[in-house]
């Protein structure tokens, strides 16, 4: 399901146009953007925990060259599934 599909499905669903489920779409990817750049945890319960991590510096090998590189620290996005999600991808 594509960005266009979710909307014209949550329009359905919810009785709102395709034009406004899209702009709530994309307000809701500029909120998720900008909390996860401040470092805010973003909790759906049952659905997903999106949250901003550190990853601590390491050596890493260029797969080319084989020569170790250096890594630096520095941050991640980590997506957590909640039990509803879990549920609906077992079937």
């Amino acid at each position: 399901m594509n960005r266009s599909d979710l909307a014209s499905t949550i329009a359905q669903r919810t009785g709102v146009s395709v034009k406004d489920a899209t702009a709530v779409l994309a307000g809701l990817n500029d909120v998720i953007i900008e909390a996860v750049g401040r470092g805010d945890k973003i909790q759906l319960p049952g659905l997903l925990t999106i949250e901003r991590v550190e990853r601590a510096a390491r050596t890493g090998r260029n797969p080319q060259t084989g020569a170790e590189i250096e890594i630096p620290a520095g941050y991640a996005a980590k997506v957590t599934a909640g039990s509803k999600l879990k549920a609906a991808a077992k079937g």
